[in-house]
């Protein structure tokens, strides 16, 4: 029986906070709370789910988010109408990016932040992020584009920042001439 997951809004001090490495093993809480975290964020871009259960569409979630101080981050892609991968990635870490900057044309958005926000968010066109699977295996992610995005969004979860935080207060909106938009 799917319930969507209760994401703590951008006020809640929490999501202020550093998180810790996770731990392996991973409890079976963690193990289910990473599936409630997939089975929302694809429901959430599946239109008749997302209106059945009043969600707002979202391709990443990190375990702050939730309230819980441990860095670990889920990020569901439709790459193809209705297909999906997931990425599970536990303590993750950008280990390369490449010098491009991109960001996304409409700004970014967030699921703890309830408001509309103006603005483009710089970010790596790609990145490369190390960290462990679900089973304590390392793995690699190559990542570019929007996917490239998400990664780093979620990783800023981890520490705390938020995507507005990015955004130039003095220069809220950049030209295809001085940043790739897409």
């Amino acid at each position: 029986m799917f319930k969507p997951l209760d994401i703590l809004d951008e006020k809640d001090k929490r999501l202020r906070a550093i998180s810790k490495d996770a731990t392996f093993p991973l409890s079976k809480e963690e193990k289910k709370l990473i599936q409630q975290m997939i089975d929302h964020l694809t429901f959430s871009q599946i239109e008749e789910k997302a209106e059945k259960y009043n969600l707002r569409p979202g391709m990443g979630l990190a375990f702050p988010q939730l309230g819980i101080n441990k860095r670990i981050i889920v990020i569901v892609e439709e790459y193809e109408e209705g297909k999906f991968d997931n990425y599970v990635v536990i303590n993750p870490v950008i280990v390369s990016n490449s010098t491009e900057i991109i960001a996304a044309d409409a700004g970014e958005g967030c699921l703890s932040v309830n408001r509309e926000v103006e603005g483009h968010v710089p970010r790596y066109a790609r990145v490369t992020v190390e960290g462990y699977d679900e089973d304590g295996n390392l793995i690699r992610v190559r990542a570019r584009e929007d996917l490239s995005i998400a990664f780093q969004h979620e990783i800023d979860h981890l520490n705390g920042i938020l995507f507005f935080d990015r955004i130039n207060k003095n220069k809220p909106f950049f030209s295809e001439h001085e940043i790739r938009l897409i």
